[in-house]
């Protein structure tokens, strides 16, 4: 299990998630940190052994998280403010697509076999808050700015739908199923079918929530200024567990990762990984939630303002395919922290 995590300093910081075999205690490992980017990171995305960061500098990097290297980058025309990768179920360990917002409006499709630009669109009058990949691959949403929801047809490489909210979203995230979606309005939580967008429940926090993640059973655990990691069942819509105090400053990045079965053929638990904006990495159980006073099972403190958090399950040793572009293939070796 890997992670990455983003800051404002500009700095990238990459973890693996191990266990110790004598004790099972959990450790993070640090596999790199160096700054990336000219200017602050507002996004990362992590899929298997690919990795990727946006930032203020309109630049993407991508990275291969088996080797700590970085193996290339592109350039946009305004800043990097969303991304997220898309993998067939056959390709488990391995993008297949990686998807970037900008603060122009427009959404930029990359291969990543080898990574290439393939085509850019302008979805948003304003920049690109959120997107999201249905799990077929065939479609993507994003809400911006602008204030406003886009369906893209992701076949035919077209906006297919959009609307105006009203207000500004900051979150649209499919479930795993594909079946519904979630999006975020400040402190309201909805969630959609996938089918119509119909709305099934609209749940609320109390105060802003800045990131969220779906776990498994229709699990959506969600994080934000009121330093609290909250799990709601989005069947009934209501609270089911909580972390009060979660951290010390507002959680800026949550993830869950899925340990899968291990060589003795016991179930591991499923892990939730939160980040706050004072640095502070932490890996809970969600079984420990309900008790009384839950403890991380592991932590890290990068002492940097961290931006944004993402995560990947598997970290199977693979060749990276180099990015084809004018920039050139740069590579960076793994740098001390």
């Amino acid at each position: 299990m890997s992670l990455v995590a983003g800051s404002y300093e500009r700095f990238i910081w990459g973890y693996r998630l191990k266990s110790s075999k004598s004790s099972g205690d959990l450790n993070l490992i640090p596999l790199f940190s160096f700054p990336s980017h000219l200017s602050t990171i507002k996004a990362v995305a992590v899929h298997g052994t690919a990795a990727a960061s946006g930032g203020n500098d309109d630049t993407i990097k991508i990275y291969d998280l088996s080797s700590s290297t970085e193996i290339g980058s592109f350039h946009l025309a305004s800043s990097v403010t969303a991304l997220s990768f898309f993998s067939p179920p056959s390709l488990s360990s391995f993008p297949r697509n990686l998807l970037a917002g900008d603060a122009d409006g427009s959404l930029s499709i990359y291969d990543a076999d080898p990574f290439v630009h393939l085509k850019t669109i302008k979805i948003h009058k304003k920049r690109v808050n959120s997107l999201a990949i249905h799990p077929s691959g065939k479609l993507a949403l994003s809400v911006g700015h602008d204030e406003c929801f886009a369906m893209i047809n992701l076949v035919r490489g077209r906006r297919s739908f959009f609307c105006k909210l009203g207000k500004d979203a900051s979150i649209v995230q499919f479930y795993p199923s594909g079946d519904k979606f979630f999006m975020i309005i400040d402190d309201k939580i909805n969630v959609h079918e996938s089918e119509d967008a119909r709305i099934d429940f609209e749940m609320s926090n109390g105060k802003k929530v800045l990131c969220a993640a779906p776990g498994a059973n229709g699990i959506l655990f969600t994080g934000g200024e009121d330093r609290t990691i909250t799990a709601w069942d989005t069947s009934c819509g209501k609270v089911v567990h909580s972390i009060q105090e979660a951290h010390a400053a507002r959680v800026k990045g949550i993830v869950v990762l899925n340990r899968k079965k291990d060589e003795s053929g016991e179930d591991n638990p499923h892990i939730i990984t939160s980040a706050s904006s004072d640095g502070v990495i932490r890996i809970w159980d969600f079984r420990m939630i309900n008790s009384d006073n839950p403890t991380p099972l592991a932590e890290t403190n990068t002492k940097s303002r961290i931006t944004c958090l993402a995560g990947s399950s598997s970290i199977k040793s693979m060749n990276l395919p180099r990015v084809h572009s004018e920039v050139g293939r740069k590579r960076r070796g793994r740098e001390p922290n």
